[in-house]
């Protein structure tokens, strides 16, 4: 795993952006289509904003979630209201390339079988995705794998439900389906993610981040967040 120390949430936010052009190019050119897994957070949030003036293959593009929380439409607690603020209305992506979790559902372990199956359509059997962004908590959680909760053992399928994490249940996508991605950036910033880093980066396994493979992996964090990294993992 690399992590790129730069120097602010703004700039992890704008090497974010072009990173997820270069892949989505690359994965149109080699397999025609890019399918690309959205976390949320302040930092992604402004991350989809500046994608939606890159160079994107737009019309080769499907969107999905990394995780949800169980919340009404429009909520903003949910994931998908700031995706839509921030990259759908401001980019030409058509309803049916974004996929959201189903998670006004009333039977929500049907919905999350459910939106298994649509990775599967789109990202075939089983689901392999171009590209995963993943956020990093103070707790060392990523996506809504968050410590104690059952979630963390789940091998038999690629969509879960949490316990109530932070006042909300949520819907998300499990190690199995994360590790089978082609690549992941994580985006960290803040001085309240450095020591999780540090154990994410020692490949801690102790904390939910440190399951996920590292070989594809590259980390964007400001300074504030790598301020406990050696040089030597920096470029």
């Amino acid at each position: 795993m690399k992590i790129e120390a730069l120097a602010d949430a703004d700039s992890v936010a704008r090497a974010g952006a072009a990173l997820t052009a270069e892949e989505a190019r690359a994965a149109v050119a080699a397999r025609g289509r890019f399918i690309v897994a959205f976390s949320g957070g302040h930092t992604p949030w402004q991350m989809l904003r500046a994608l939606a003036d890159e160079k994107m293959p737009w019309p080769d593009v499907h969107v999905v979630q990394v995780d949800e929380r169980v919340a009404p439409a429009g909520d903003p607690d949910r994931n998908l209201t700031h995706l839509r603020d921030s990259l759908l209305a401001h980019c030409p992506l058509r309803p049916e390339q974004v996929h959201a979790m189903p998670v006004e559902s009333a039977d929500l372990e049907t919905a999350s079988s459910q939106y298994a199956l649509t990775l599967r359509d789109i990202a075939g059997a089983p689901a392999v995705l171009d590209l995963v962004h993943l956020g990093l908590g103070p707790d060392g959680h990523t996506a809504s794998l968050v410590p104690g909760d059952p979630v963390l053992d789940v091998t038999g399928a690629d969509v879960a439900l949490t316990g109530v994490y932070q006042g909300r249940r949520r819907m998300t996508l499990t190690y199995p389906v994360l590790n089978r991605s082609r690549r992941i950036v994580w985006l960290v910033t803040g001085r309240d993610k450095a020591d999780m880093l540090a154990r994410l980066s020692k490949g801690d396994d102790s904390i939910p981040a440190g399951r996920i493979r590292q070989d594809r992996a590259l980390v964007l964090a400001d300074r504030e967040a790598a301020r406990s990294e050696p040089e030597s993992l920096r470029y």
